[in-house]
Formats: structure tokens, sequence, C-alpha cells
């Protein structure tokens, strides 16, 4: 990827409006959950680390995964960029989430993260099961998705009225990075992870009115911004239309783990 127009737009998206309020607003939803560090996370898909140095920086022992070359080369500039103590709280592994409880040795997790990595996935069972695999009895799994209950609302919103008609009723369309990709409903996606004993705890949206920005960077108004996304994506029915969906869910202790 590296090179190409999707990996531009990636690093750019990281510092838009709608890139910081995906993170921001993430990491908030998922504060509300996590146990005090250290704790064990592994960071299923977790690219170029923006979300696992963030967690290793306040102490958690992470465990970051992704089957990009590049993504993970920009992870390893960031590390080299933060203090001795946060480096060495994070682990950076090369491979398919999929693969994940083979490749990490069929260790445990106090927290499994994998954010924004289901839409690429034609079929997120396999993905889905690998994840609560990794986690340990009683752990967390938390899982960022795109709405399929809401596609059509950013096109609606950018004036493109035939694309908004085309996604009433679609599970895909083209996202912001120029790919087509998938989409969850939220009753879809809290079932596939109650059928690996998964009990969802609270889900949320993120990027319910900022969604349609485009690439416009962050500005002064960014903090009230981010206010107003954190109590919408929490809120109904502003959560429901929201571009992404977010679940928190635990591990039933009494679960298998093999």
């Amino acid at each position: 990827m590296a090179g190409s127009e999707t990996w531009r737009r990636f690093r750019a998206h990281q510092h838009t409006i709608r890139g910081e309020v995906r993170y921001a607003v993430v990491g908030r939803q998922l504060d509300l959950h996590l146990p005090p560090p250290p704790a064990r996370v592994v960071d299923v898909g977790g690219g170029a680390g923006r979300e696992a140095i963030a967690l290793a920086r306040r102490g958690y022992d992470v465990t970051l995964l992704d089957p990009s070359e590049e993504m993970l080369a920009e992870a390893r500039a960031a590390l080299a960029a933060e203090a001795s103590p946060v480096r060495e709280r994070v682990q950076l592994v090369e491979g398919l989430g999929e693969e994940a409880p083979e490749l990490l040795g069929r260790a445990r997790f106090d927290i499994v993260a994998c954010h924004g990595v289901l839409m690429h996935l034609e079929d997120p069972r396999p993905l889905i099961a690998a994840l609560a695999s990794l986690a340990a009895p009683g752990g967390l799994v938390s899982v960022l998705a795109k709405n399929r209950d809401a596609l059509a609302m950013r096109a609606a919103l950018d004036g493109r009225w035939g694309d908004a008609l085309a996604a009433l009723g679609s599970d895909r369309d083209v996202g912001g990075l120029g790919v087509a990709t998938r989409a969850d409903s939220i009753a879809g996606l809290l079932e596939l992870l109650r059928d690996v004993s998964i009990e969802p705890l609270a889900w949320y949206g993120v990027r319910i009115f900022t969604d349609h920005l485009g690439d416009r960077p962050a500005g002064t108004d960014l903090p009230t911004i981010l206010e107003l996304e954190w109590e919408a994506g929490r809120t109904d029915p502003y959560r429901s239309v929201a571009r992404l969906i977010h679940v928190v869910g635990e591990r039933k202790s009494s679960a298998s783990t093999g």
C-alpha cells in the first residue's frame, strides 16, 4: 500500500475532523469499560499504532497485530519517538486477524480491540471467532464497524441523491479511502458476537454530525465538536444514524477457550 492513493488518504484522514472524531470518541467510549493498567491488550488490525500507543502511554501492555508491513513501519516510527517505558510496553506482530490466536501462541488478553477491520471482510465471522478466542474469560472485546442502517446518510448530506437512494437497503458503499467496503447492522453485529460467547455490554455511534465533512481539517472548534459527538453517540435516536457503530462486549467466563 505504500505510495498508493489509499495509503496517502489514510494518513491524511487521521488529521481531518472525521479522523479526530473517530479516534477521540472511540477512545472515550472504550474508557468507560477498561480495567485499570496494567492489563494486556491486543489491537487486531491496529494499523499505524495510534490507539495502541495511546494505551501504552497509560500503562497497558499492548500487542499490535496488522497484516500490512507499511502500517507496522509507521507504528514502529511512531514508537521510536516515545519514551523507553512506552516502547517496551508495545509488541508489533505482522499477520491477519483471523490467524491471531495461532500467531500469538494462544495467549489470552484482558482487552481485545478490533477497530475498522470488519468492513474490509466479505465474511466477518472468522475474525469475530478469532477475537473471542483471544479474550480471556471476563475480558473485553471492542469492535468498530460500518453502520449498515445509515449508509445513505453521507451521500444524502453531500447532495448525492442517486447514491443515497442506491444505498438504501444496501450493505456496502465506497468509503472515504476510495475503497468499497461492507457494513453491519447493529442487530446483526450483536448476534454475531453472542454466537461466539461475547455478551454485548453497550453500543455507541461514532461520527453522526461530521461524517459528511470529507477532508476538512480540524480547527479551534474541535473540542465542542468532540463533546457533541460524544453525547450524541450514546443517545437515541442519534447513535442509530452514525456512520460507525462501536460495540463493547464481555467474553463469557463459562465459554470454551479452545
